[in-house]
Parts: C-alpha cells; structure tokens; sequence
C-alpha cells in the first residue's frame, strides 16, 4: 500500500474501520488508497492503480448530474453526488452510493479524497414510496363523470382490480384481505379476498379486541398488528392452509377506522417494519379511494329510487328561492299591507307544505331496505322531521345539504346570504332546530349572523362552515367565545358522518328542540 501523507489521520487502521468507503485519488483519477471498505464494495480486491470510475463499474453520476471529482478540481471546494450503480453478476438490483469529493494539497504534491456512504436501501425505500403514492392516486384514476356514470358494483370492481394488481406488482403480495366496518353494527364486512381460503373469507368478524382474530382486534384498536408466527400466536385465525406469518393494518379515513387490510405469507417472519410502513401508507389511499368512490353509504339503487331523487333535486332549490321571495316581500309589507301578508303567509305554508309531501312520497315509494332502516331508527332518529336552515352562497353546498340531510328526514331550507337567513329566522312560524352557515358570507360573517340570531333568538343552535381550514377574521374563536358550541364546525365538502353528527348534537344541546313533530 502507498505510503501516503494525510494530515489529521493517526493511522491507516482507522481509515479502515470507518462504516464508510474512503480513497485517494490522484488529479488523474487514479486510486493510490483505498480502505477495506471500499476494496469490499467494489470486488474485494485492492483496486490500487485503477481508474475511480472504472473500479466502481463505470456508475451513472445523478444528482446533481456533475462529476464530483472535476467539480473538486476545480472549485477547490467540497463536491458531492449521488452516484447509480446498474445490476451486475453480484447483485440483482441497482445501488446506489452518495459520494463526497474534496481536494487536499501541499506544496509537493496534491491529492483528492473521497467519501462514499451506501445509500441503496433509503434510495430503493425512497423509490418504492413514490411508486406507492403514485399507485395509490391511480386507484381512482377516474373523471367525476366517468364515476357518476358506474353504479356501486362496477366502482367495487374497480377499485378491487386496482388493489390486486398494484399489492401484487408493488408490495410483492399474493395474498390479501380486506374488509370494511360496518359502523352501524361493528361488521367486518369482506371487499377482497385473494388467495384466502373461502370458508376464512365467509367468516364473520367484529371489531372487537378479542375473539375476532387479528383483524378484529387492528379494527377495535386502530393499531397494526405484526404476526412473525402464526403458530405461536394465539390471536391469529388461519387464512389459509400453510400460512406462517401475517401482516394488518387499519384502513383509516380522517383518523377513524373503516376497514382493515391483512396480508399472508406461507414464510416465516415475510414481513417487515418497513413492509408495515408501506402497507399503512397504501391503506390509506384505499381510504381516499373509498371515499371517492362513495362505496362506504354503497346503496343499491333502483329506478323508482333515482325518479324521486332527480324530482327532489329538481324543486329543492327552486322552492327554497320562492319561500325567500315570499320572505321579502313579506318583510316589506309588513305593517302596511296586513292582507298582502296574510297571503304571503299563505304561500310560505304551501310551499313548505309541497316540500314535505315531495319528501314522504318518496319515502313511500322507495323504502329503505332493512339495514338502512336499523340505521336510520337507531342512529339517527333525532333528525326526522328537523327543521334546517343552510346559509351559504355557494349553490353546490345547499344542493348537498338537501342531498344528504333529507335522506334522513330532515326539512331543509336554504338562504345565500346573512340578512335572507335573518329574514327566514324573522318571519318562520316554526323553530329552526339547526342553522348551518358558511363562515364567509356575501354580506357578513357566520360570526356576524350568529350575533344577529343572538337578539331575536333564546339560543342559537348554530354550526359554522369552513372550507381547507380558512377562516377569514377568526370568525370562528370569535363565535366561540360568544356561546359557539366547541364541536359545532363542519368542514367542506360535507362528510356525511361529520354532518350527521353535528347536525344531531346541536339538536341535542338545543333547549327549545321539543320532541319529533
């Protein structure tokens, strides 16, 4: 080995020791030291003489797509670089090596140093983690139109096509589980099974932290559960004849459990953390693609069903714009003209009286199906028959507050602005139970409407809207401080479980909201 001269260096045995690969290179590029690491990466020869480049097989110089060695040279300054070694006869995958160049000189002599750190397995992690978020954005690689257009069982087929293949071609899975809770009775329900034996696929599970196997306890948790044995782990429930290890995560939207996903292996100990890690990540863009896809309400619908669902589409809106009207002109001839009132009255209980006969014919014509009715019984009968006042410019929010709320029984009206809704307030023979508004008004505030409520109302049963956070003015800690329940904020688009849920504690915390009427 040369005899080399590098100041601030005890000795060569320490060089040799380092977890890194070091050399010295002359200005040509050629290797006059190299410690054992580098001689181990690279053949495990003394590759003393050789050319840098060729010693290391000739690498593809990436980021930042400059030879480090001449960036050196030149600038007399440290370089850096990622360099990409292709497979070879020795290894089935690229590595990939982060290499630091800097220059040391003396007046007899100058020489470069070199630093290289295997960085293959955070590049190849790094990799496998893009190519996952890109699968993940494929699964519902659709055009809104194009999803309107499938009904729920082509959605399912989809997106259980795309989970096959991407688990298979990405996470090297061949077999998979997922189910979906069934909030209303804690089922899990099966979506896709996969290599699973068929009488494990048709078992009846829970979420529930014991006797329902891994999967029930992940979904009562919200905790993935690593299975390095199955023969010794006395939760686990075989999914298959020969299966020796298991890997299930919880398929979580807005931090709430919907599902799981279990993958099996007939190896022991197949999966790890980071095979955890990646199964998490895409667990959750199944959540999204879920939700996209609206297969968590999955309602079989019929054509008598969509008859009265483009009937109430229809006149919802254009009778919410006639009970603002007859407000208006109320409101005007008020003290002035008692028969014009009179008769506007008139029109407000007929078009509120239209409104709920739309309602319960189609109630009539299409009921629900069992388990909708359970739901709907004991979930969420507070909402039938509650008035609910929606204030918001944008028409796609008022068309979604009667698309969602009225499934459930509730009486919707809408305002676009602060002084319609205190004008429907002003002039209703009826208690609103619930007001919901858009933090940002055309003319005011959600605040400043709250306030105004406050001198015509007892109490306010109000929720603020808010779209992505935004908040203009701090309507929102200003309305709590002046009596806004804590819980009362919805975020849009309306997730339908947030909207139920608010909508029924404000009935709840509502004194004036008497019984059902």
């Amino acid at each position: 080995m040369a005899d080399i001269n590098l100041a601030g260096i005890a000795s060569h045995e320490i060089l040799n020791r380092l977890p890194e690969g070091v050399a010295v290179l002359a200005p040509s590029r050629t290797i006059v030291w190299a410690n054992q690491w580098f001689n181990d990466w690279f053949g495990r020869v003394d590759r003393v003489g050789e050319d840098f480049y060729s010693a290391l097989g000739y690498p593809e110089v990436q980021s930042p797509g400059v030879c480090p060695l001449e960036a050196c040279l030149k600038q007399h300054q440290v370089s850096r670089a990622t360099l990409k070694r292709e497979p070879n006869e020795t290894t089935a995958k690229p590595s990939y090596f982060q290499v630091q160049a800097v220059c040391v000189s003396d007046p007899t002599d100058s020489r470069i140093v070199v630093t290289l750190r295997d960085i293959t397995d955070e590049v190849l992690q790094e990799q496998k983690l893009a190519a996952i978020h890109q699968a993940g954005a494929r699964l519902t690689d659709l055009k809104p139109d194009e999803i309107f257009a499938m009904d729920v069982e082509q959605r399912i087929d989809l997106l259980k096509d795309n989970i096959r293949h991407y688990t298979q071609d990405l996470l090297n899975i061949d077999v998979i589980e997922i189910r979906l809770l069934e909030q209303s009775t804690g089922n899990l329900i099966p979506l896709l099974s996969v290599g699973i034996d068929q009488a494990a696929a048709d078992r009846r599970l829970m979420a529930s932290a014991s006797n329902n196997g891994v999967t029930g306890w992940v979904a009562a948790n919200a905790v993935s559960y690593l299975c390095k044995d199955t023969s010794s782990d006395p939760m686990y429930l075989e999914a298959f004849k020969g299966a020796r290890s298991s890997l299930t995560v919880p398929i979580l939207l807005h931090e709430a459990v919907i599902g799981t996903i279990n993958v099996e292996s007939p190896k022991l100990a197949a999966f790890s953390e980071s095979d955890q890690q990646f199964l998490e990540i895409f667990a959750r863009d199944v959540a999204v693609s879920l939700n996209t896809l609206e297969l968590l309400v999955a309602q079989r619908t019929n054509a008598a069903q969509q008859s009265c669902d483009a009937i109430h589409a229809a006149v919802s809106l254009p009778l919410d714009d006639l009970l603002l009207d007859a407000v208006f002109l109320m409101e005007k001839y008020i003290g002035h003209d008692p028969e014009s009132v009179a008769k506007l009255r008139s029109v407000l209980s007929k078009a509120r009286s239209i409104k709920k006969s739309i309602q319960s014919i189609g109630q009539s014509l299409v009921p629900l199906d069992p388990t909708s009715n359970w739901e709907l019984n004991q979930h969420y009968a507070k909402l039938v028959s509650r008035r609910i006042l929606v204030v918001d410019s944008d028409e796609s929010v008022r068309n979604d507050a009667h698309a969602l709320l009225e499934r459930y029984g509730c009486i919707v009206e809408t305002a676009q602005s602060g002084d319609q809704a205190v004008a429907m307030v002003r002039s209703s023979d009826e208690k609103y139970d619930v007001i919901i508004t858009d933090i940002k008004l055309p003319d005011y505030s959600g605040y400043q409407l709250m306030l105004r409520l406050q001198k015509i109302l007892d109490h306010v049963p109000i929720a603020l809207m808010t779209g992505f956070g935004y908040d203009p003015g701090h309507s929102i800690v200003k309305a709590r401080q002046a009596g806004l329940h804590r819980k009362a904020i919805l975020y849009k688009p309306f997730h339908l479980d947030q909207l139920l849920g608010v909508t029924e504690l404000l009935i709840e915390e509502n004194p004036a909201s008497g019984p059902q009427r």
